[in-house]
This record gives structure tokens, C-alpha cells and sequence, in this order.
């Protein structure tokens, strides 16, 4: 169960995280109603008006995963490493309630991330209600033949790849085998 959290006075969170789970997707996140209203978009964000990027609306997320950066254990929902890719505020369109433009089907809105900034568009479709299009504006941040996702391949929290948060995952589980087995090793006298 997702808890609603009450929004502070500031302008709602984006996020837009990058998922390797059974596999590499990227998660769009928007701040809605106390919590991230989410969608898994297959290949990524687009700077390019002229593409339209599927969106698969997924669960909701609490707020405090806007942030989230590690790994996913095996066993649980989406297992597998996350990285933040984007992360900043946005603001509806006319300042428009989002939740009411999403239940219509069609939320425009300006994020000011690290790497997306400028218009956006979700757009439902109608032959299945969880499918959208993520639609950049043309703006003075679009960028015609310009793939973000090839181009920022690391987190703007840390710095990391996808596949280095994997690899630290590991050995600090390796670590924490190996430690744990002394410490029982030497209760027992061994």
C-alpha cells in the first residue's frame, strides 16, 4: 500500500530513473495527490518533438522513492539495479491540477530537471487506458535527433553507471556473507 504524503509548499517532484530490471527500462515519475503517479517508458525520454515514446502506466510510489538509487534484491517487484537519471520539479501547464488532467487523459507540464527541462506531454491512448505517449514540446529545449538516454548513461546523484551500482551491490553483499560467517565462526570458537 502506497502512503499519501501531505506536499509541501513547493512546486511537485519529477524523477525519471533507469531500471535494469527483467529489462532496461526508464520510470517516470510525477509528484500527484501525495504520491509519484508512475510510468515505465521502454525506450527512455526524448528531447525530439517528433517522437512519441510509449509510456506504460505502472503502481504509484511513495514520495521518498524520488531518490532511490541501489538495488532491487532478488525475490522482489522489479528486482534489479535503479539509477536516477533526472530529478528536479515541474509545474502543470497553466497550473492546471494535474490530477485532474490525468484522469482526462492528457497532462502538459514544464519540468526543470538536470537533463529534461521544458515542455511535456502525456497523452493516454484509447485502445488500453495505461498506455500514454510522452511527448517533448517545441520549445527552446528541444533537440531534433538527439537521444539522451545514449548520450547521459550516468546518475545525476552520484555519478554511477547502472552497471557499477550492480557491482557495488554485489561485493557489499560478498562483504557482508564473508563478515557475517566469521562473526558466527567465532561465537562458535572456530
Amino acid at each position: 500500500m502506497v502512503v499519501r504524503q501531505p506536499r509541501i509548499r513547493k512546486r511537485p517532484v519529477f524523477t525519471v530513473q533507469k531500471h535494469a530490471a527483467s529489462h532496461l527500462h526508464y520510470d517516470f515519475r510525477l509528484e500527484i495527490d501525495g504520491v509519484l503517479k508512475s510510468w515505465a517508458i521502454p525506450k527512455g525520454p526524448s528531447l525530439d518533438p517528433s517522437v512519441k515514446r510509449l509510456a506504460v502506466q505502472v503502481d504509484d510510489h511513495e514520495l521518498g522513492y524520488a531518490d532511490f538509487e541501489g538495488v532491487i534484491e532478488e525475490g522482489h517487484y522489479g528486482a534489479g539495479p535503479v539509477l536516477v537519471w533526472d530529478i528536479g520539479r515541474y509545474e502543470p501547464k497553466g497550473r492546471q491540477n494535474p490530477k485532474g488532467m490525468l484522469e482526462q487523459g492528457k497532462l502538459e507540464f514544464l519540468l526543470q530537471g538536470q537533463r529534461l527541462r521544458g515542455g511535456f506531454a502525456l497523452i493516454r491512448l484509447k485502445r488500453d487506458p495505461r498506455h500514454w505517449l510522452l511527448i517533448k514540446a517545441r520549445d527552446e529545449e528541444a533537440r531534433s535527433g538527439f537521444d539522451p538516454t545514449r548520450e547521459w548513461q550516468t546518475s545525476v546523484l552520484t555519478g554511477r553507471t547502472i552497471d557499477e551500482i550492480q557491482r557495488e551491490s554485489s561485493i557489499a553483499r560478498r562483504t557482508t556473507a564473508v563478515t557475517s560467517s566469521a562473526s558466527q565462526s567465532a561465537k562458535r570458537g572456530i
